[in-house]
């Protein structure tokens, strides 16, 4: 402790002892100041100064072992006297609504696969039945009731495959297979599921392929398609279905083009938006808002960039833009 005082402090001791040395340097130099007297005051003053630093020793390390002895007993404290019961409480508490939480979690998310995995089952059971009235359909005689029939089957089962996507989506990554797919195959399984409702709505398609292939997964591609070629379908009359393939700066563009009744121009920056409908025919029943959100969920996946173009009353145009190879090599390897 009195090593750490001088030393603090040795500034000021070194001026004085200088101050005392300059004074006895100026008497040894001038004859006419009395060195002797000098060399008592220095003396007398260097008792003074001293008894000063003793004084202010005991002052300030009185001072600093108070502070001292109070970060002690702060340590000590902290060590060896235990937590309030209070504070124990609290703690217990907050450790038990914790592990409450995460097992409410854990218990929610089993709810929700269990849940997922009861509705994909009963998709598939309804789709036993469902496979089977159209057998019988095809069995009906008149025309017209058939005509009728086979329209509200194919909805029921464009709705139980859409709702069957829509669980699946969340897993898409795990059932993805990225292969050279034939475009010509997909449509015309397609159509060939929408001939009776194309039939009656007077529609046809030219199909243009140049590019017969791209590089995708075909089972998400005929799902994106199959939502593209509804819309078409349903909000067209009495026309042709364009769609066509090309390449585009080295990249394969698929475009489905309708001249049905168009989109607003307001509605086309929601038009992906999850349950969004038409503003301007806001009383479309038949509309769910989810068949084009599904579609560009699937098509992120899948890194196709989907775009729509379309004004009211002339027609929508879709395009597909599949990515080249090394893009999915890119993120494979990723």
């Amino acid at each position: 402790m009195i090593k750490s005082y001088l030393v603090e402090r040795r500034s000021w001791i070194l001026l004085f002892i200088l101050l005392q040395l300059f004074v006895l340097f100026v008497a040894f130099l001038d004859a006419a100041i009395p060195l002797a007297s000098l060399l008592y005051l220095v003396f007398l003053s260097m008792i003074i100064f001293s008894v000063f630093l003793i004084i202010r020793y005991k002052k300030e390390t009185r001072f600093y072992k108070s502070l001292e002895e109070s970060d002690n007993n702060l340590v000590l404290t902290s060590i060896a006297i235990p937590e309030s019961p209070f504070e124990h409480i609290i703690e217990k508490s907050m450790a038990s609504q914790a592990a409450l939480l995460k097992q409410s979690a854990s218990q929610n998310r089993t709810a929700l696969e269990q849940e997922k995995d009861e509705l994909l089952a009963w998709i598939h059971e309804v789709k036993t039945p469902l496979t089977a009235m159209h057998l019988m359909i095809d069995r009906v005689e008149d025309e017209t009731m058939k005509t009728h029939l086979t329209y509200e089957w194919l909805r029921i089962h464009l709705l139980l495959d859409q709702q069957l996507h829509q669980r699946r989506i969340l897993f898409i990554e795990n059932d993805l297979y990225i292969e050279q797919t034939g475009l010509e195959t997909i449509l015309f399984t397609e159509i060939k599921t929408l001939q009776s409702w194309c039939i009656q709505k007077r529609i046809g398609f030219d199909i243009q392929l140049e590019v017969p292939e791209v590089l995708s997964d075909a089972k998400w591609l005929a799902f994106i398609l199959r939502q593209l070629l509804t819309n078409a379908v349903k909000y067209s009359d009495a026309a042709d279905i364009t769609i066509r393939s090309y390449r585009l700066a080295d990249q394969t563009v698929l475009e489905v083009a309708d001249s049905g009744r168009g989109i607003d121009p307001r509605d086309l920056p929601r038009i992906f938006d999850r349950g969004f409908t038409s503003t301007t025919i806001h009383q479309d029943n038949a509309a769910t808002g989810m068949g084009l959100y599904l579609a560009k969920k699937a098509a992120d996946s899948l890194l196709i960039q989907i775009d729509i173009h379309s004004k009211p009353g002339a027609g929508t145009t879709v395009t597909l833009t599949f990515p080249q190879k090394n893009e999915f090599v890119r993120i494979t390897s990723m």
